[in-house]
């Protein structure tokens, strides 16, 4: 009997298109890794699971495209925003959220526009290669509504490394593909094929899903309706309309990747060492008080993949000033810089994978 329900909700679906508007990111290029590290399926699976994440402690700070530009945000749809950043910062994550006024000082720039109808984001740290008048995260449609609101969490969780829950490749689900393509292509979304296949039926490699199971209530997920879900069967009958809202599922994610900053970090010493074992995705943090102004640096040892970033604690907040990513490259992380004397700056250490003696050693000279 449930197969001869899902055959009659396949037939009606082909012949209707979606209710919804839904979220539309483009096509990313796959991280290209050297044969030797994509040949070592657990190194490969570190590496492109952390590389969207930004370190912890990180400011994100966002900008509005403002008035006389195509993506000028209006002051109710940026309020809705605000609040949005409010709730995923309410979660308890160390990530901090800073609204500024000038698009280039700003890792996220939000633009909005009902003429295009299109709401997307980069993912994660992908916003850093897209041209600074450019925006990063862009909405379409209304954000102070119900279903609104849930966009303009989930293009925020985009923003923090979340991928499209419903691609999860552990999420079992089957889907009556034609349908989905029939159903996206009429409006409010007017998708092509290639659009409808990189949003919705392409699956996630499991290196880039962190977690064994689909969570359907998760603000990643889209709402569809019946007949376009072919297995589990009660989809396929009844559709799938998530909350809106963030999951429990959600929050521990975001938990996990940007837990509350410690209080008080280790000191690092010119010419000392620190050796710190972490498992892949984890992070160290350690202050510098420099005793004197001159060039340092800071560096990791051993056969780690390692994001290191420097920042100078300015007021109590800490501002990046440089950062190098050694992933894939068999090399060590260093960073350069002039320090000086009575300023406090903050060494975060996010590691991809420990190497084989999991232990990495940080220092500054």
């Amino acid at each position: 009997m449930p197969r001869s329900r899902s055959r009659r909700s396949r037939t009606a679906a082909s012949t209707k298109y979606s209710t919804k508007p839904f979220c539309s990111n483009l096509q990313r290029p796959k991280l290209q890794l050297p044969s030797h590290v994509a040949a070592d399926p657990l190194r490969a699976a570190a590496i492109i699971g952390t590389k969207t994440k930004w370190v912890n402690g990180t400011v994100l700070h966002y900008c509005f495209f403002g008035a006389g530009s195509h993506y000028a945000v209006p002051k109710v749809q940026a309020d809705a925003v605000r609040a949005a950043f409010g709730k995923w910062k309410a979660v308890g994550i160390g990530l901090e959220f800073k609204e500024v006024t000038q698009l280039s000082e700003a890792e996220i720039r939000i633009g909005y526009s009902t003429a295009d109808g299109r709401s997307a984001s980069q993912v994660g740290r992908d916003v850093l290669s897209v041209p600074l008048n450019s925006p990063t995260t862009v909405y379409g449609w209304d954000l102070t509504t119900q279903y609104g609101s849930g966009t303009a969490l989930h293009e925020l969780g985009h923003a923090i490394g979340m991928e499209h829950e419903h691609q999860n490749p552990f999420a079992g689900i089957k889907w009556h593909e034609q349908a989905v393509y029939d159903s996206l292509a009429g409006p409010p979304n007017n998708w092509n094929h290639e659009t409808t296949y990189i949003n919705i039926l392409e699956k996630l490699t499991s290196q880039q899903v962190q977690g064994s199971t689909w969570d359907p209530d998760s603000i990643m997920e889209y709402e569809f309706e019946p007949g376009l879900i072919d297995e589990p069967d009660k989809y396929d009958i009844n559709g799938l309309t998530p909350p809106g809202t963030l999951s429990a599922a959600d929050k521990q994610w975001a938990l996990k990747w940007y837990p509350p900053l410690k209080a008080t970090l280790t000191t690092l010493q010119p010419l000392q060492s620190v050796a710190v074992d972490l498992a892949a995705g984890q992070q160290f943090d350690a202050v510098i008080k420099p005793a004197s102004s001159r060039k340092y640096t800071v560096e990791t040892k051993g056969a780690s993949d390692t994001l290191l970033v420097l920042f100078e604690d300015i007021n109590g907040e800490p501002r990046q000033l440089a950062g190098d990513d050694d992933s894939g490259q068999d090399r060590n992380a260093r960073i350069t810089y002039k320090l000086f004397k009575g300023r406090s700056y903050i060494v975060r250490l996010r590691l991809y994978y420990p190497g084989m003696s999991g232990t990495t050693l940080l220092m500054c000279s």
